[in-house]
C-alpha cells in the first residue's frame, strides 16, 4: 500500500491513498491545511501540531495517521 508523508517539522501526516474514502472531514476541519486540488495538497505547516493530531485522530477511514 502507498503512502506520502508530509510534516510541519514536529509531526508528520502519512496519508494512504487506498483507504481514503473522501468523506471530506479533513478539508472541512482543517481548510487551511488540505487543498485536493493542489499539489502537494497537504500544507501542515499551515497548522499547529496540536491541530493536525485532533484533525487527524477523526479521518473516518484511517487513511491518515500522524507520527
Amino acid at each position: 500500500m502507498s503512502q506520502h508523508e508530509y510534516t510541519n517539522g514536529e509531526v508528520t501526516i502519512i496519508w494512504k491513498p487506498e483507504l481514503c474514502e473522501h468523506a471530506g472531514i479533513c478539508t472541512k476541519l482543517l481548510p487551511k491545511v488540505y487543498h485536493p486540488k493542489e499539489k502537494p495538497w497537504i500544507k501542515p505547516e499551515n497548522a499547529s501540531s496540536e491541530e493536525i493530531k485532533k484533525q487527524v485522530s477523526q479521518c473516518p477511514s484511517g487513511a491518515l495517521s500522524f507520527k
